[in-house]
């Protein structure tokens, strides 16, 4: 039994939720996604007030199917009614961002400047000069998007320099100890 599968999603004021030939579609406020339902799961609209999410079969693997299915559909109704934000701090003397039209330039001590560009679906600001907030209505998109720009320069344990979420705790280590005689 899926302690997370049984948990019936509240859909909030404001969303209409369809399915159609298996495929969930969410509209709310910030926008519109949709969700192709695996074949061992089944979802239910009771009402237009909450979403049952239960299993077809049962198999070996029907309780993690079931699970992740409601976690997916429960993320996409607050991605369409909320919607979703990291912010991420750049930390390091030296090292800068700005955004310059559909892509982030940052200097991080290469020998060039790194640019990215923004993908569809996802907002980004520049808040103060070292922290960036990333929000869309796709969970994973913000999320891999986030991760995309922390890769370019990770935390480095010694100093603490690179890219950070913004409460991350970053663990720190010692540097060498001059010996002594």
């Amino acid at each position: 039994m899926s302690k997370i599968g049984k948990k019936a999603i509240k859909i909030p004021s404001g969303v209409t939720v369809s399915l159609i030939d298996n495929i969930l579609k969410a509209k709310g406020v910030k926008g519109e996604l949709s969700m192709l339902i695996h074949k061992d799961a089944k979802v239910e609209i009771e009402n237009g007030e909450q979403i049952i999410v239960s299993k077809m079969i049962e198999a070996p693997g029907a309780n993690a199917i079931w699970g992740l299915t409601r976690s997916l559909v429960n993320n996409i109704i607050i991605g369409v009614s909320v919607g979703y934000e990291k912010k991420m701090e750049l930390q390091g003397v030296g090292y800068r961002m700005s955004i310059q039209g559909k892509k982030i330039v940052f200097a991080l001590g290469f020998s060039h400047p790194v640019e990215m560009e923004i993908v569809d679906g996802i907002a980004v600001k520049l808040e103060e000069n070292n922290i960036l907030s990333i929000s869309g209505i796709d969970k994973q998109l913000v999320g891999q998007f986030a991760a995309n720009i922390k890769a370019l320069k990770k935390v480095e344990p010694y100093k603490g320099k690179g890219f950070r979420y913004v409460g991350e705790k970053v663990r720190r280590k010692a540097g060498k100890k001059a010996g002594t005689k």
